[in-house]
């Protein structure tokens, strides 16, 4: 919903939910694996599945470095989520408009702007010289500056009025970027930085409609800093199924990336093996950089370090692919209990059932 000029207090039951809502800290939920019903029936799992495929949509057939300016996209939205409300067309999933003042286009500086933080707080933390290859202890250093100003980092991205939800999404933000005991990584982090990002469009500072600045701004800054934290930390490999799994770190980008390039001109599934095809196009397309990323980290025959990419290559054209994927992420990540053990719910992502309406 749109507001007008004059906004009521924060505490005022007037208007948008969020701004009244009752915020939480996020805690886990999922204990045993008897439990995994109660996610897979939960508001949070369809709210989480329906913001990836939203995105997955959004990015159909676009190039990374697609020329779009992220307020005209707002402005066109904006317009026609108001033409739409004066011929009172319904919109069952439409995200409350952010209130005047703060939109989407600076949101995603900001957000931006925060992954820049966390790069060059690596560059000021560097490895430490220790026995083991895997691991380096730094990383630890560099996660506790997190865990301390992460509320701080949120408030920059999150208006005043809404600043009670700042402790509630700030955890997904910690739940990221790895674990500092372990000095591991996985989609499990990734899937908290979804969360993240899917809490913001809940409390209206980002868009749903704004799934390409989503997606190709701030997701792909945010493996770029992830990559950076593996390589520099060598971290491991969070439940990794070796040879047997997609990728050692990551899902939702070869999900994304599939997306890209669906109904593309001449690049097909059967190229992304081909050193000459990578290279030449990854920076255009998030499912060649992943495999780019991967050659750099893994070395031998494509074949052997990545055999499910490589049954993958046979596949006939991108959208099976990305219906593949989609299939694979909601059962080797979303019902995997010792993924989703570690998953935490609020009020912006509930355990409760679904609630229709």
């Amino acid at each position: 919903m749109a507001e007008g000029e004059r906004q009521p207090p924060p505490d005022s039951s007037e208007e948008a939910p969020p701004a009244t809502q009752n915020f939480i800290i996020p805690k886990k939920e999922i204990h045993t694996v008897p439990d995994m019903g109660k996610w897979k029936r939960s508001q949070a799992y369809a709210d989480y599945i329906g913001f990836i495929l939203t995105l997955n949509e959004g990015v159909k057939g676009k190039k990374l470095t697609f020329e779009y300016r992220v307020s005209e996209m707002w402005n066109e939205v904006h317009e026609e989520k108001e033409q739409a409300a004066k011929q009172n067309v319904s919109c069952d999933e439409c995200i409350p408009l952010p209130r005047a003042g703060h939109c989407a286009p600076e949101a995603i500086e900001k957000l931006v702007a925060l992954l820049n933080t966390l790069d060059r707080w690596i560059d000021e933390t560097p490895p430490v010289d220790q026995p083991s290859r895997f691991g380096n202890k730094a990383y630890r250093t560099w996660y506790a500056k997190l865990d301390e100003e992460a509320e701080n980092l949120v408030a920059t991205v999150v208006p005043t009025h809404l600043a009670a939800a700042v402790p509630e999404v700030a955890v997904y933000l910690k739940e990221s970027v790895g674990n500092s005991t372990r000095i591991d990584y996985g989609t499990g982090h990734e899937a908290a930085f979804a969360a993240f990002l899917c809490c913001l469009c809940k409390i209206g500072v980002l868009r749903v409609d704004d799934q390409i600045a989503i997606v190709f701004k701030v997701f792909n800054r945010y493996l770029e800093v992830m990559r950076k934290l593996q390589k520099t930390y060598r971290m491991e490999p969070a439940g990794s199924q070796g040879v047997w799994g997609l990728d050692d770190f990551q899902f939702l980008p070869f999900i994304w990336g599939s997306s890209q390039l669906i109904d593309h001109p001449y690049l097909e599934p059967r190229h992304f093996v081909d050193e000459k095809a990578v290279n030449e196009n990854h920076k255009d397309y998030m499912f060649l950089e992943c495999i780019l990323f991967i050659t750099e980290m893994k070395t031998g025959p494509f074949a052997e370090h990545s055999n499910q990419l490589w049954n993958i290559s046979a596949v006939p054209s991108w959208s099976k692919v990305n219906q593949g994927l989609i299939r694979m992420y909601k059962a080797e990540c979303l019902e995997k209990f010792p993924v989703i053990q570690h998953f935490k719910f609020g009020s912006l992502l509930p355990i409760h059932p679904v609630t229709s309406g």
